[in-house]
């Protein structure tokens, strides 16, 4: 146990961020780290703001909420969460991201004992696009890890979670509910009861299109690419044959106008 502290306490000392090796029961570190810039981030100041002074306080060291990052796909839940890390990680070397697969929420609590003991460090946990189709065993797990369970969560732990679903469940699961259920309150409140657990919800919503073209633009400016009144009328046909306007669609937009002027993006 020792030797295996002693491994654990070099590597946090060498690295930054991690993700969590279900078979190993171990801590892999991620060699090549890639975020955009926080500034690059447009169109969800009031998430970022929100999500940038909960992540300092935790730095700091005081009580601070878990997190669940919801709404549509592709506005920037996960890069707003790793871009944070990074800025606030400039001015607080000691604070840590650890990536957990859903997949691997079960070992959760294993996780707590390894990484709780380490105060001089601050971890952050990021599971990305949790969901559940029922009330399963993983639902459970994840429940009684957030509150209430025996084992509290070490106060130099912080979970950020993203979901496409407010309540991590599909609304018809619940709407169904409402009308078939006996007892049509209780069952309601089980199903979500989860997502009340985070202290934090933080929505992502569809952007504007001025939004979407100032994403483009400021892109254009950082990569050193061709910005213009045709450059504007592309991206916006581009976003509508793909039938959505958020910011992974114009990073895709990005990276197809920079190889058609065959500039290389660097992070």
């Amino acid at each position: 146990m020792f030797f295996s502290n002693f491994l654990i306490k070099n590597s946090l000392r060498s690295n930054k961020s991690f993700i969590w090796d279900s078979n190993t029961k171990k801590l892999k570190k991620v060699k090549t780290f890639k975020s955009l810039n926080i500034n690059l981030l447009i169109g969800i100041e009031r998430q970022k703001n929100t999500l940038l002074q909960n992540t300092v306080n935790f730095a700091n060291g005081n009580f601070t909420n878990n997190a669940l990052l919801w709404g549509s796909r592709g506005n920037g839940k996960s890069s707003l969460i790793k871009s944070i890390f990074i800025e606030v990680n400039k001015n607080y070397n000691n604070l840590k991201l650890l990536q957990i697969n859903k997949n691997d929420i079960f070992d959760i609590e294993i996780i707590y004992e390894i990484l709780g003991k380490f105060n001089k460090y601050s971890f952050i946990f990021f599971i990305d696009d949790l969901s559940f189709e029922k009330i399963d065993s993983d639902y459970k797990i994840i429940k009684s890890t957030l509150d209430g369970s025996i084992q509290n969560q070490p106060n130099n732990i912080l979970l950020y979670v993203t979901s496409n679903r407010r309540h991590l469940m599909p609304r018809d699961m619940i709407e169904n509910e409402r009308s078939s259920a006996i007892h049509a309150d209780e069952s309601v409140e089980e199903k979500i009861s989860l997502s009340d657990r985070f202290g934090l919800w933080i929505g992502f919503h569809n952007l504007s299109q001025n939004d979407y073209l100032e994403i483009i633009k400021k892109y254009c400016f950082e990569f050193n690419l061709t910005f213009n009144e045709n450059i504007k009328k592309e991206c916006i046909r581009w976003s509508l044959q793909r039938g959505n306007r958020t910011g992974r669609t114009a990073w895709q937009y990005i990276l197809n106008h920079a190889a058609n002027e065959n500039k290389k993006i660097k992070f």
